[in-house]
């Protein structure tokens, strides 16, 4: 059973009991990421995530890591669009020594400049290792490309000439302006005491602001991106405008994506890869944010194969949006959804990740047997109604990265 406590500055404290467990998980998650950022401070959140692990006022970061450590735990963070989340996980009876250092970490970084310049140049590195990536080259340029223009289309972890002014005083400003106790969730989940939440409370009692984040509303349009780049394979991502989020039909948009690209029985899997032989990795993904989202279907393959298989995949939609599901694959890909869910709930780490995103970008959390049932009410006619709303030629976007044809072949093909 999911027990929210609501701290007097706005902080809210999102738990999940499980008597029969040793560890237990805790994190803290802020509403803002890189679509909060302005353009002239682009990546300015996930430094901060990085810079946080960089000394407090009263711990180094040598200190911050061997503490970490000690407890024998794991502990990490991330940054995304719309979220920031910093997180450990513990035997139960170090919770509080957990807590205490990560609110430490949250609530006191010093960001010291010389502390700034290296944790930059670290940044940079990231930035560049994702360049010889070509697949998350393919993706993310896509993502820029379709919400060009809005805050959403930005990249999360900036560029050089945005990283390159930061001080200390940004970081901090940053944080004051934008680290709001309205905007932060605390979420537990695992074997801990009311004592533990009593101490949890008190440690972030003290965190001061008011207000909330407004996210700006971002606009998509069909775009298509190419980039030359010297790898023997194109990479291709092709997104649809998909759900939100919040949607409605956020459950039916699950089983579309699983039922096209979701595994090894999937259409597009067995199509492009198994019966034609066109490529290795073949599949999709759903991106959902707040206000918009994206269905997106990724592969990586030869020049001389490359056309085909785009032919291929797009004809394999148009049947889709023909006939629908079949009633083996609705099933099969339902099942599949939710035992990935339950299975997920073993792990007091995947249990912590779900109520913190759920409360802090939906402010609520479903209960599991919700969850599921809405899986269930899914009927193949949401999906094919879906299907032909989201497949719609006319705002198709595309990106090739590799040894791309000319812009006229591409946007021929997706005619």
């Amino acid at each position: 059973m999911y027990v929210k406590r609501i701290l007097p500055n706005g902080v809210r404290l999102i738990t999940e009991r499980i008597d029969n467990m040793r560890t237990v998980s805790v994190g803290i998650w802020v509403g803002n990421g890189s679509r909060y950022e302005p353009a002239e401070l682009g990546g300015v959140s996930h430094f901060i995530e990085h810079m946080i692990f960089k000394g407090t006022e009263k711990r180094s970061a040598r200190h911050i890591a061997i503490a970490i450590d000690a407890l024998g735990g794991q502990a990490n963070a991330f940054t995304d669009k719309e979220c920031t989340c910093y997180y450990m996980k513990v035997l139960d009876s170090r919770l509080k020594n957990a807590v205490a250092l990560l609110a430490d970490m949250f609530l006191h970084s010093r960001f010291a400049q010389e502390d700034l310049e290296l944790e930059r140049g670290v940044v940079l590195e990231e930035i560049d290792m994702y360049e010889d990536s070509p697949e998350d080259v393919a993706i993310d340029k896509l993502f820029e490309s379709c919400y060009s223009g809005s805050a959403l289309g930005r990249p999360i972890l900036g560029t050089a000439e945005t990283l390159e002014p930061m001080t200390s005083e940004t970081l901090h400003k940053y944080m004051r302006e934008y680290y709001r106790p309205q905007d932060t969730v605390v979420a537990v989940s695992g074997h801990f005491t009311d004592e533990d939440l009593d101490f949890i409370e008190e440690l972030f009692s003290e965190m001061q602001g008011e207000g909330k984040n407004v996210i700006t509303p971002a606009a998509y349009q069909p775009s298509l991106f190419l980039r030359d780049k010297e790898i023997e394979q194109n990479h291709l991502c092709l997104s649809f405008p998909g759900v939100s989020l919040v949607s409605e039909d956020r459950f039916a948009m699950n089983l579309l994506s699983s039922i096209l690209g979701g595994g090894m029985s999937s259409r597009l899997f067995q199509s492009v890869r198994e019966q034609n032989g066109l490529c290795y990795s073949v599949y999709t993904f759903t991106t959902p944010h707040l206000d918009t989202g994206l269905l997106s279907i990724y592969t990586g393959l030869g020049q001389e194969t490359e056309r085909k298989a785009l032919d291929l995949i797009l004809r394999e939609l148009d049947e889709f949006c023909q006939n629908g599901p079949a009633p083996d694959e609705l099933s099969r890909c339902r099942e599949q959804a939710k035992t990935t869910l339950l299975m997920g709930l073993e792990n007091t780490g995947n249990r912590m990740m779900t109520i913190g995103r759920s409360e802090l970008l939906r402010g609520e959390v479903s209960k599991i047997e919700e969850v599921l049932d809405s899986y269930d009410r899914v009927t193949a006619d949401d999906i094919l109604n879906l299907a032909r709303r989201v497949f719609d030629r006319s705002k198709a976007s595309l990106a090739v990265v590799g040894q791309p044809d000319s812009e006229d072949t591409y946007r021929e093909l997706l005619r």
